[in-house]
């Protein structure tokens, strides 16, 4: 016989159901709904599983009775939803795994174990306030987005941050809707998301007419198309300038993790990429520009290097590559710094930025004091950091604000806010991580920092993935994961003047969240 019960009854059974749940099944839930979620994100892009998860989460917290039960259920759902999001970070380890075979449980299970601690946070926050009256009826979503978007904002700021795979992300894949970063940045874009995606939460309320929660839910979805037809709108009157006389030239040489450092590999390594930039061009090449780390050696130091480096050097242009750099300090202590470098025709170096944002573990030891082994992409050396985002004005092109790596993640700390660049150069090197999910979410990450600035965005990687990404996020050339090659492109013009959140950062954020606790709060007197 049919079920020909209405919809909000049919969620009621569903929410009674996982309300009614105890011990490890209501755990193995919060873990499971905490895996779906992670679909939603790049490269799966499966935005509508949003709308089981969070629901499903909000009603597991309903059968909780502590704040303690309550932190439990947010950590499963955490740790499930980061176990399969950062699955790839292990894959590292597999370079080396003699050395660091110790390491796999910690990078397996460790790093969502942390990361799981905010989500916790986040289901204590929603079940204390909720037992002090806030949050009732349709403000119970409200309440609930705010104290997810507020932890996932102190996930990405809390002992360096770590803002990897925010759920605003999932966005990527829908050009139009990503636009709003530029205004109220990937945050406030994960706010909307997790508000939206727990409205269905309401539906089976008793104390919520159904037809009031449809309409909180069809409103929440007329804002998201009213975002994309805005969305719309600015990519369909952006410009496709580009700067003149510039000429790019991308090396991705997709050089096995393995054999990168290898001391037999070495030479072999810096030889493939000269022999990739000598590739007769269609156009003149102005720049050439390698991934991080290409060149293995210290080129401050020699000479030499430098002179064949150079060789390669476009007349009147420059070679820009990652290489280690060595110094000593004013204590006469020696550093190592993961750096890029420009160098001129002769090979004498006419720029420099050092990387300001480690990887901790991978290129500094946060932890010495009881680890006595090295970082591990340091191949046991440790970097010092640079002194922070820098505008870097090289000859014959526009200024540059250069990321190293994962730098790119961190969102509002791109550029220099003083000395605004005109794009923005991320060199990477995503081979430790293999045919992963990892570099593909990596890349989707470095998109939706060119549209946060509204600056073009060029990528390359040793391998996976680069490419060319303008002011709107729209990928205009790229070479795949793997593949070895070059991309020869123009510049993209930076769209004149600074977006929304170029200016203002995340305060738009702040004050959505605000915003947010506030009508959660106004509730409680409502009621």
């Amino acid at each position: 016989m049919t079920d020909t019960l209405p919809v909000p009854a049919r969620l009621g059974r569903v929410s009674a159901r996982l309300a009614s749940l105890t011990g490890w099944r209501r755990l193995a839930m919060a873990a499971a709904l905490g895996g779906l979620a992670t679909l939603a994100l790049p490269p799966a892009y499966a935005l509508p599983l949003l709308l089981v998860a969070f629901p499903g989460l909000i009603w597991l917290l309903g059968g909780a009775a502590t704040g303690r039960r309550a932190f439990a259920i947010g950590w499963f759902f955490g740790f499930g939803h980061h176990l399969l999001g950062l699955y790839w970070v292990s894959a590292a380890l597999f370079t080396d795994i003699e050395r660091f075979w110790w390491a796999l449980p910690l990078s397996a299970a460790g790093l969502p174990i942390l990361m799981a601690m905010f989500t916790g946070g986040a289901a204590w926050l929603f079940h204390a306030l909720r037992a002090r009256g806030l949050g009732a009826g349709l403000a119970g979503p409200l309440l609930f987005a705010a104290c997810w978007a507020l932890f996932e904002w102190l996930r990405g700021h809390v002992f360096t941050g770590f803002p990897w795979n925010l759920l605003g992300y999932g966005w990527v894949g829908v050009p139009p809707v990503l636009q709003s970063v530029s205004l109220v940045g990937i945050y406030g874009l994960t706010l909307l998301t997790v508000l939206v995606a727990s409205l269905p939460a309401a539906l089976p309320d008793p104390g919520i007419r159904p037809r009031r929660a449809g309409t909180a839910l069809a409103a929440g979805l007329a804002l998201f198309a009213a975002l994309a037809g805005w969305g719309a709108w600015r990519l369909a009157t952006a410009s496709d300038e580009t700067v003149p006389g510039v000429r790019l030239r991308l090396v991705q040489a997709a050089i096995d993790q393995r054999l990168k450092w290898a001391p037999g590999e070495r030479e072999k390594n810096v030889q493939l990429h000269l022999d990739l930039s000598a590739t007769p061009s269609a156009e003149p090449v102005t720049h050439v520009i390698w991934p991080e780390t290409a060149v293995p050696f210290f080129l401050d130091g020699d000479a030499r290097v430098r002179q064949v480096l150079g060789s390669v050097v476009p007349s009147g242009g420059l070679l820009i590559t990652g290489a280690p750099r060595s110094a000593v300090d004013a204590e006469g202590e020696r550093r190592y710094y993961n750096s890029l470098v420009a160098l001129d025709g002769s090979g004498a170096v006419a720029g420099s930025f050092d990387k300001f944002h480690l990887v901790p573990f991978g290129e500094y030891m946060p932890l010495r004091r009881w680890l006595p082994v090295g970082a591990i992409a340091g191949n046991g050396a440790e970097f010092s950091p640079g002194p922070g985002p820098t505008t870097l004005r090289l000859n014959g092109i526009p200024p540059v604000s250069p990321l190293i790596c994962y730098e790119g993640i961190f969102p509002g700390a791109v550029t220099d806010p003083h000395n605004r660049p005109q794009w923005l150069l991320n060199l990477t090197n995503d081979a430790w991580y293999g045919r992963t999910a990892g570099p593909h979410q990596h890349f989707a990450i470095n998109q939706v920092r060119a549209v946060e600035e509204g600056l073009p965005l060029v990528r390359v990687a040793n391998t996976g993935i680069s490419g060319l990404v303008d002011a709107y996020g729209r990928v205009t050339k790229s070479l795949g994961l793997g593949e070895r090659g070059i991309i020869d492109t123009t510049l993209p013009k930076a769209p004149p003047g600074t977006t929304l959140y170029g200016r203002v950062g995340d305060m738009i954020f702040g004050l959505m969240l605000l915003g947010c606790f506030l009508g959660a709060m106004l509730s409680r007197y409502h009621r």
